[in-house]
């Protein structure tokens, strides 16, 4: 099965909104309109899987509005020579997007099972250049490093050092920062040669925490 689009008409749709709203990578919005979003939400939003909103996917997280999405994924600039580093799986929606334009996608994921559906999935649409993991992301994943690209989907407060020290020369990052009960600002950093990071302000946007550590297991709480 393929991640190609069952409802032409609706993705061609969301393709023009996204145009109107700023989105002028062709690859970008080429791999959106080819990624079915009904696959990466619950059932009963299903006939909304086409609207730019976001919708909840379980444990608490949330699925992005496909503007946040295209935004996202144009600011990385990224291409087929690129390992690119995710952190926050989800429900693999951005995962499957980023596997059409990039050479590979390593993504994490701390809830199991979110993390599960997710790979069942991508095994269903036969997305084989992505690689993912239960684990704290804000940890990133030191034994694959450096990225060329990362991009995180949750809040941070800060800029994440780990995710810093695993980004390449040259690499780009891209996340929201600020505090979780607010709006954050969506940020995109390019590391130069000599490690310095530049920084560049891509609007605003809103996001679950970025939380370090993994969910306690039922077993433990109250422990």
């Amino acid at each position: 099965m393929s991640a190609v689009a069952e409802g032409p008409s609706r993705a061609s749709a969301l393709v023009a909104t996204l145009r109107r709203q700023g989105i002028v990578d062709e690859t970008v919005l080429a791999a959106i309109e080819r990624t079915d979003r009904a696959l990466f939400v619950p059932s009963t939003f299903a006939d909304h899987a086409w609207d730019n909103v976001a919708l909840p996917i379980g444990s608490g997280q949330t699925i992005s509005q496909p503007a946040v999405v295209a935004m996202m994924t144009e600011a990385l600039e990224t291409n087929d020579r690129h390992n690119v580093l995710e952190i926050g799986t989800g429900s693999g929606y951005q995962a499957a997007i980023l596997s059409l334009i990039c050479r590979r996608v390593f993504t994490i994921e701390r809830h199991r099972d979110l993390l599960r559906d997710a790979e069942r999935l991508f095994a269903r649409l036969n997305l084989r250049n992505i690689v993912a993991r239960f684990g704290d992301g804000s940890k990133g994943w030191p034994e694959s490093a450096p990225f060329d690209r990362i991009l995180f989907t949750a809040a941070a407060p800060t800029l994440p050092a780990a995710l810093v020290a695993q980004l390449a020369p040259d690499g780009i990052m891209v996340g929201p920062i600020g505090d979780v009960r607010r709006v954050q600002t969506l940020m995109r950093y390019r590391r130069r040669e000599d490690g310095s990071m530049d920084h560049e302000d891509l609007g605003r946007v809103r996001f679950v925490p970025l939380v370090p550590g993994l969910p306690r297991r039922p077993a433990e709480v109250g422990a």
